[in-house]
Formats: C-alpha cells, sequence, structure tokens
C-alpha cells in the first residue's frame, strides 16, 4: 500500500540516508567525487537537515510502499520560500527524489498530487521549483504538469556551479 506522511524529528536517520542516496543517484555521473562527497556531507548532515526540518514553512513528507520509506519531498511556503523563487503566493516544491529501485512506480506523481493538494488548501496560487537543466526525465514530469520555464539559477554542488532551471506552474482549483 502506497501512503505519504509528514517526516518528524524522529526519522533524521532515514531522511538523511534517502536524501544522499537519491541526489547521488540522480547526479553521481555528472558531478566530481570529490564534489558530490562535500555536498553530501554539508548539505544532507543530520544537524542540517534538522535545521531545515525545524523551519517554519518547511516540511518535508515521505511517499511510503508497505510503510517502508521509497522517496521523500520538501516543500515550503511563506517565509520559507527560498530568494531564487519569483512567484508572489507560491508554495515551493524544493526536492522530490525517489530510491533506485522504488523509481517508475507513480511514487513522483503521488507526492506531486500531495503538494498540489496542500497547495489548494493553503490558498497559494503558483507551484514553484527548481530543476537541473540536464535532469530530462524530472523536466518532462513537470512539464506534462503545466509547469513552464520562467529562469535559471546555479546551484552549486561542491565547488561545481551547475545551472538549474525555475519553473512555475498554476495552481488550479
Amino acid at each position: 500500500m502506497k501512503q505519504i506522511r509528514r517526516v518528524t524529528e524522529a526519522d533524521i536517520d532515514t531522511l538523511v540516508h534517502m536524501a544522499r542516496t537519491t541526489f547521488a543517484d540522480t547526479f553521481n555521473a555528472n558531478t566530481a567525487p570529490a564534489d558530490m562527497q562535500a555536498f553530501l556531507a554539508t548539505a544532507y548532515a543530520p544537524e542540517q537537515l534538522l535545521s531545515e526540518l525545524r523551519t517554519p514553512g518547511t516540511t518535508f513528507w515521505f511517499v511510503t510502499i508497505d510503510d517502508v520509506p521509497a522517496g521523500y519531498m520538501k516543500l515550503n511556503v511563506d517565509a520559507a520560500v527560498t530568494a531564487d523563487v519569483l512567484a508572489q503566493n507560491a508554495l515551493e516544491l524544493e526536492r522530490i527524489y525517489i530510491l533506485p529501485t522504488y523509481k517508475r512506480h507513480g511514487l513522483g506523481s503521488l507526492l506531486y498530487a500531495h503538494a498540489l493538494q496542500l497547495a489548494q488548501t493553503l490558498g497559494k496560487t503558483k507551484i514553484a521549483l527548481g530543476v537541473w537543466e540536464h535532469n530530462e526525465p524530472a523536466k518532462n514530469f513537470y512539464q506534462r504538469r503545466g509547469f513552464k520555464k520562467v529562469g535559471e539559477h546555479a546551484f552549486v554542488v561542491g565547488d561545481d556551479p551547475q545551472h538549474d532551471w525555475l519553473m512555475e506552474a498554476d495552481v488550479q482549483v
């Protein structure tokens, strides 16, 4: 059975493992090992993720299969929305990652549907996100859901400045 549940501080070890595993799976082929190691050690350190989890306006969500976490997403609203988001009144989908074994099981769609429902409940008019310019599967996923490119920004992994597309979509009521 597939379910979505909010991540709590008690889940930090699972979140750290999942964040490191999924990020490395997505970007290892295009990132120098030293840059990857530096990024994972800082951006996904337990204390960093706990700090993000405790930020007002930020929530993390696991998607589970038979109570086993298979993916996660991070959402930001209001003051927690990052500076690069151009839209007003937006829910920011900052991260959505699925463990390699569970890809192509509809879990990304399930997480996105949950984000959309939360945006509607909160009265948000836009969903905004950043996606790596060379992540074609993710770009296609978002474009099929109505996202349009509205800009770009640098996303630094270790010492490697990579480029993300900034994308937005209207929240349909």
